[in-house]
């Protein structure tokens, strides 16, 4: 019988673009560290893939994201003391899903990079009796100590984190030590430092002038929360500088923010959504933005500092990487939309305070982060991996 291919199921949900990113950045860790050798990757949406219900709740999450930001803190507690992704409402309506899922595309190994979606996986893998055939990987894309309790499973076979403060976290939780190991973010291999002289070419390609300081304003996935109203802040200053401004999926917003654009004293380049965000990064000496966990470690894998948005108070999963850029000296915690104007000049006037921030993102993140998790992952795959249509699933209740 000849060798099948390995198969990768990776789990995720679009709440937020972090998720996604990781996703994306595990997919491409495969195919370049292992270039040569074959391996079938699929991701899927899990979350809102599932059912109708959850994927309004997804909407519902992104709808908070952009809307009500101060809102989120109340939707983490709830989460949190509810306890969604482990009540049996939900898994009578998923279940059908992650069986026909495992019977069209039954893979080798499964990989969760987002909290709600592990414990659906890991019930419906031991009920169809493939628990000690398929490991259950979960690379928590939280690094600090205070993220949702969801990332907890006792179904996990393996955890990666980011740092020790995560991995004390899940143990806090009632993870047990040996599970869990300190990889790092799973930050997609195209986020790295470009060099100047690739820094100005990136600046030249978006229209802009390939020597002026130039600050990114990263409105995120969904496009809204403070970040906008950092930017009409922005748009008022008399700044020796130029910006790109990227709104997201959020078109309304890009809109407001290219007829804000003709107003300010500089040049403006405004963006809708993009999937080469590093191209962005690569062009700024400094991100504007929302704190989310993969953000953060792309933009110190290409050494860019941020001001980060501290106006609403971060989410518990997001203090200890604010923590950190403070402590760091990487960036800055922005406590008033009013304060970017001197925040920014001050960067642009005095090089040896921009120079030293810039220094300090070097380090913040573990090196090749990306290849150490893809090597976990694919560790966990047999030398010869049985064929998929070998695999016979048991009957699985769905009440």
């Amino acid at each position: 019988m000849s060798q099948r291919i390995p198969k990768i199921l990776i789990i995720s949900s679009d709440t937020g673009g972090g998720h996604r990113s990781a996703a994306a950045a595990i997919v491409a860790g495969v195919h370049k560290f292992f270039e040569g050798e074959s391996y079938a990757v699929r991701v899927v949406r899990a979350v809102e893939e599932s059912h109708a219900i959850t994927a309004k709740l997804v909407r519902l999450y992104n709808w908070l994201l952009r809307n009500k930001q101060h809102w989120m803190k109340y939707l983490y507690w709830g989460v949190n003391r509810f306890r969604p992704e482990t009540r049996e409402f939900f898994h009578r309506r998923c279940v059908g899903y992650v069986v026909e899922l495992f019977e069209r595309w039954c893979p080798h190994v499964v990989v969760s990079v987002h909290p709600l979606t592990q414990h659906l996986f890991g019930r419906v893998l031991k009920e169809l009796k493939l628990a000690d055939r398929i490991p259950l990987v979960s690379v928590v894309t939280d690094p600090y100590y205070g993220f949702w309790r969801g990332w907890a499973c006792d179904d996990v076979t393996l955890y990666l984190v980011a740092s020790e403060d995560a991995r004390r976290q899940l143990i806090d939780y009632g993870i047990a030590p040996e599970r869990i190991k300190i990889s790092g973010m799973p930050v997609h291999p195209k986020f790295a430092y470009p060099g100047e002289a690739a820094a100005r070419a990136a600046r030249s390609a978006l229209g802009l002038d390939p020597e002026k300081f130039t600050v990114f304003v990263n409105a995120g996935w969904e496009g809204g929360g403070n970040i906008p109203q950092i930017f009409r802040e922005l748009v008022r200053g008399e700044l020796e500088v130029q910006a790109i401004f990227l709104a997201g999926r959020n078109e309304e917003l890009r809109a407001d923010a290219e007829a804000l654009a003709m107003s300010a004293a500089f040049p403006i380049k405004v963006i809708g959504y993009s999937e080469h965000v590093e191209q962005l990064m690569s062009a700024a000496n400094v991100m504007i933005s929302k704190l989310g966990g993969l953000t953060t470690f792309e933009a110190f894998a290409c050494r860019l500092p941020i001001i980060a948005d501290g106006i609403t108070a971060p989410m518990p999963q997001e203090a200890g990487a604010a923590n950190l850029l403070v402590k760091r000296g990487a960036g800055v915690l922005l406590q008033r939309a009013s304060d970017i104007v001197p925040v920014i000049r001050r960067m642009v006037e005095d090089t040896a305070h921009y120079s030293a921030m810039r220094a300090a993102t070097i380090g913040l993140a573990i090196p090749n982060a990306t290849r150490h998790i893809v090597e976990e992952i694919t560790a966990l795959i047999p030398a010869s991996p049985e064929a998929p249509d070998q695999v016979v699933l048991a009957e699985v209740a769905s009440v």
